[in-house]
């Protein structure tokens, strides 16, 4: 047993050092939700997630008001019936957005608390006892004032350089022939046998409107066009997907297996992108995999290589992890005190007990945005 001795949480503000824009907004800092679970043993568990660039302050109002009292004094081993329990305790405040990403958290800091407990890395926590490494992609190809296509092309043949042999570039901002040149100069830089994955961020309205992208673009054997509408309209997406070659990949900000489950049945994605700490957790994301196995669907889960390396490693559909070299986009490398490191287009998992690293503690209280003048908010187990 691992009973739950305490649950702390904090927001964190970590502002770009570069302006960031994607199809149909930008972006100057990024809010962080992280939480920590300390069982009676003195072990202790992590989690985080990203909660867009304003609002963070409301992610430790449902860690401390609706969810810890959910979890303290109970055996973190029992992860089933504690998401059930945190899932319905939030039913009414939200099964989506903040409320779910702070069930995520929690849920994944439990699994790390319980992997170290257990002294073993989570990926073999979790079932893959001779994995080393996963295969990645490398993620980038943001819009900068005056970046040209032909500086685009550089910046995919530098991931290239690096030894990735798949890499992601933004697109769906600018118009169709515009597009088209963007998307050419990347294929010209890295060259036909490098995978090339296209990211909308939701910047099209429509299926005509997106034809006129994607008929442009099929020409250069993209690996996937993501995200191309808003996430509710699954009709969208599986209309698109019958109207082109391009797989359509999906479900980065989806949440809980019966929206995946929609999302699947209608044919709405070739390939999940599901979020771990946006779906409902490590537990909730292993339900989802295992679906989308029935499926013939593979996983490619989204942003955070940190929790997600592992997961890859563990699970048999899941196939790259998407990895930012550096933290001009994914600047929570500045809150934590290990990274990942990649060779060759791989991420090598660590392979110290659970996810393998902690939070920078003096990074945290620089950018802590806790309104009670300290950077961790800490619900106890009463004596």
């Amino acid at each position: 047993m691992a009973i739950i001795r305490s649950i702390s949480v904090c927001a964190a503000r970590v502002p770009l050092d570069r302006v960031t824009s994607f199809s149909n907004r930008t972006v100057y800092a990024r809010d962080y939700g992280l939480v920590k679970v300390t069982s009676e043993d003195g072990v202790t568990g992590i989690g985080f997630c990203y909660v867009g660039s304003a609002g963070g302050e409301l992610l430790p109002i449902a860690v401390e008001k609706l969810l810890a009292p959910v979890l303290i004094g109970r055996d973190s081993l029992d992860v089933e019936a504690l998401w059930r329990e945190m899932y319905q305790e939030a039913l009414l405040q939200g099964r989506a957005g903040v409320v779910m990403r702070a069930i995520s958290i929690l849920d994944t800091a439990l699994w790390d608390l319980n992997a170290r407990s257990a002294g073993l890395p989570l990926h073999r926590y979790l079932g893959a006892a001779s994995a080393d490494r996963v295969l990645a992609y490398a993620s980038g190809g943001y819009y900068l004032d005056g970046k040209t296509p032909e500086l685009l092309g550089e910046e995919m043949a530098h991931y290239v350089s690096l030894g990735f042999k798949a890499v992601k570039m933004k697109t769906g901002r600018l118009s169709p022939k515009e597009e088209e040149a963007r998307v050419a100069a990347a294929r010209e830089a890295i060259g036909p046998d490098v995978a090339l994955m296209l990211d909308v961020n939701n910047g099209w309205s429509d299926v005509t409107e997106a034809l006129q992208y994607v008929r442009r673009f099929e020409r250069y054997d993209p690996a996937f066009v993501e995200e191309p509408f808003l996430v509710d309209d699954i009709d969208s997406h599986a209309r698109l997907a019958r109207a082109t070659s391009i797989p359509v990949a999906t479900g980065e900000v989806e949440v809980g297996r019966w929206r995946h489950k929609e999302l699947l049945d209608k044919g709405g994605a070739a390939i999940l992108q599901t979020d771990a700490v946006v779906c409902g957790g490590i537990t909730e994301w292993r339900r989802i995999a295992a679906m989308a196995a029935g499926y013939g669907v593979p996983m490619y889960p989204h942003w955070f290589h940190d929790v997600h390396a592992p997961l890859v490693a563990a699970t048999p559909n899941a196939r790259y992890v998407e990895f930012f070299w550096d933290d001009q986009v994914l600047n929570f490398r500045r809150l934590i005190d290990r990274q990942l490191e990649q060779e060759d287009g791989y991420i090598k998992l660590h392979q110290t007990p659970g996810l393998g690293f902690d939070f920078d503690e003096q990074a945290v209280a620089r950018y802590s945005i806790a309104a009670n003048g300290g950077a961790w908010l800490t619900v106890q187990k009463d004596r």
